[in-house]
């Protein structure tokens, strides 16, 4: 029994590490795009570090000058240009270049993230194909004339929607009532691709993005029980495969698709839609990767790609201390042909910064009580 215990609990231990080496990654990518451009464009840049906190390596480049370290604390990483909050006479500070260039530099971050999560996904679509919802078991037709799936049904489409993510379902049938009839292609248990006229048993009348079990009353799934009495949809996994030019498609349109359906859910959370108890902050995070992560290579290839994506779409938000505010800035003095005061624009990132951290922190408690 103990040992079964000390088992588990290196298991668990290390399928954190695991979670917080891809977070690790993720933004040492995103930090890389800056510096990456940075250095194509000329900006003087002091420190390109991994991690925070104590420095526990640090080397200084002699070419550039910039010192190159990795640090105590693996949850972040930075790259520090020289001027970046004061306008800075040195040749080659950051406010010292033209606004252009500043901004290619803050989107070259979040570009890196975008690339890494679509090379994620090619890989894992490659070695293991498209994870696509398989509907085990359909519900009799209340009716002669209704058309329902079949048993061991793989949907592939949704009214001409390729279907990545399970939200996918809620933009292709979005607002149709019961009766309506629907063209879903499927893959059936005989290995042929079919499309199926559908009549949908229920009201597709979502609320936001988490409503998915509607979709699936929609489309006529049945449940089961399991021992503990719960009840789930009689649903599961298959693999979809597909040739070179498919999977290369289908990781930019799942990685793109993602990156929609992410910005479609903080729109929700911020017109009060979604509550604040749907999403979590970084102890989530790191809780949820390391879960999927444990699971295989599949899952770790998959959640690394959906980080790398929130990392680009969270980070291009115009919010104070975040990148895309940084843009913001830039635009306007590129337009006025005068910046905001950098003091100003300092507090402003500032005070951004921790209603970030601050919303980061409720967002978690939120899930524990």
């Amino acid at each position: 029994m103990s040992n079964l215990l000390v088992s588990g609990a290196l298991n668990t231990f290390l399928a954190i590490l695991l979670a917080i080496l891809i977070l690790l990654v993720m933004i040492t990518v995103h930090e890389f795009g800056h510096f990456v451009s940075g250095r194509i464009l000329g900006f003087r840049i002091d420190e390109f570090a991994i991690g925070f906190g104590p420095k526990l390596l640090r080397v200084k480049s002699r070419k550039s000058g910039t010192y190159f370290s990795v640090r105590a604390i693996p949850l972040g990483g930075y790259c520090a240009f020289s001027g970046e909050d004061e306008e800075g006479e040195e040749e080659g500070s950051f406010n010292r270049q033209p606004p252009w260039k500043r901004i290619i530099v803050l989107i070259s971050g979040a570009l890196m993230n975008y690339v890494a999560a679509l090379v994620f996904a090619f890989v894992c679509l490659a070695a293991f194909g498209l994870s696509a919802y398989r509907v085990n078991s359909v519900r009799p037709a209340d009716t002669p004339t209704e058309q329902t799936l079949v048993a061991g049904d793989v949907i592939l489409r949704a009214e001409g929607v390729r279907i990545y993510l399970a939200t996918d379902l809620i933009t292709a049938l979005g607002g149709k009532k019961q009766g309506d009839e629907v063209e879903i292609l499927v893959l059936s248990a005989q290995g042929e691709e079919i499309t199926r006229q559908v009549t949908l048993r229920a009201d597709c009348d979502f609320e936001n993005y988490s409503q998915v079990s509607k979709v699936w009353r929609a489309l006529g799934a049945d449940t089961y029980t399991a021992e503990d009495g719960t009840l789930y949809w009689d649903l599961s996994a298959a693999e979809y495969r597909m040739n070179g030019v498919q999977t290369a498609g289908a990781a930019f349109g799942y990685t793109w698709r993602m990156a929609g359906t992410i910005f479609r859910v903080l729109g929700e959370l911020f017109t009060g839609r979604l509550g604040l108890d749907a999403i979590g902050g970084p102890v989530t995070t790191i809780k949820l990767t390391s879960e999927m992560a444990a699971q295989g290579w599949q899952s770790f290839l998959t959640i690394a790609s959906y980080i790398g994506v929130n990392l680009a779409v969270f980070n291009l938000l115009p919010i104070p201390a975040l990148d895309g505010s940084k843009v913001v800035f830039c635009l306007i003095e590129w337009i006025f042909r005068k910046p905001v005061p950098r003091r100003a624009e300092a507090i402003i990132h500032a005070v951004g910064l921790v209603l970030i951290l601050g919303f980061a922190i409720l967002a978690d408690i939120l899930q524990f009580v």
